[in-house]
């Protein structure tokens, strides 16, 4: 219990600064000049709501049983090949029990294919995207940026509350626009580095890029 109760806390402090940070306004000026500049969401802030329990946070599973669950939020450049972003991790058994959990920062964008804008997006039911409890900053947000599709794949660092730091290659798929055959499933996908366990199984939770309006 203690881990998970220093997760909620980690997550809000991880997860809903970077986007606030990037998506009103406070975007590098580097990343502004550039015209393929996406907030990135993975499990949280605008896609999280109580009627969606399921959203947030993103769940892979490995062959084993395992899962790790990530929320996390930021900014990439396609153009530019750099990103900004971070969040939290939850390693899980095949029982459910939390093995260990900490923060993860990404180091580099491997790559990124986008799959065009989508602006039906903004709607999910008839209502905006996200809760209402955002108010205006979710407005902001919208307001800002448009909903968009892409497969990005980046390097990061996971920093366990307990133990060493390991590298590995994070997958974000979100299914929108132009999506291809063989990327279907929205969510996420992890392979850890030097012959590390591969979880390669999207079980649950939204992932989505918002494209920087100029």
């Amino acid at each position: 219990m203690l881990i998970e109760k220093t997760l909620r806390n980690a997550t809000r402090a991880f997860a809903v600064i970077p986007v606030l940070t990037v998506l009103l306004g406070s975007i590098p000026a580097g990343a502004q000049s550039g015209a393929a500049s996406y907030g990135l969401l993975i499990g949280s802030v605008l896609l999280c709501d109580a009627d969606n329990s399921g959203a947030c946070p993103a769940v892979v599973k490995s062959e084993g049983g395992d899962t790790f669950e990530l929320s996390g939020a930021g900014v990439l450049n396609a153009r530019q090949k750099t990103v900004m972003a971070t969040g939290t991790f939850t390693h899980r058994s095949l029982d459910g029990d939390a093995l260990d959990a900490g923060i993860w920062i990404a180091d580099e964008l491997v790559s990124f294919d986008p799959y065009g804008a989508s602006p039906s997006a903004l709607l999910r039911g008839g209502a905006a995207l996200g809760p209402a409890s955002m108010g205006s900053a979710r407005s902001r947000m919208l307001a800002a940026s448009m909903p968009a599709g892409g497969l990005a794949v980046l390097q990061i660092r996971l920093l366990p509350m307990r133990g060493t730091a390991k590298t590995a290659k994070l997958q974000v798929n979100c299914a929108l626009g132009k999506v291809p055959d063989e990327h279907p499933t929205e969510g996420i996908r992890l392979a850890f580095e030097r012959g590390g366990k591969e979880y390669n199984e999207e079980v649950s939770g939204r992932a989505l890029f918002l494209l920087t309006r100029p």
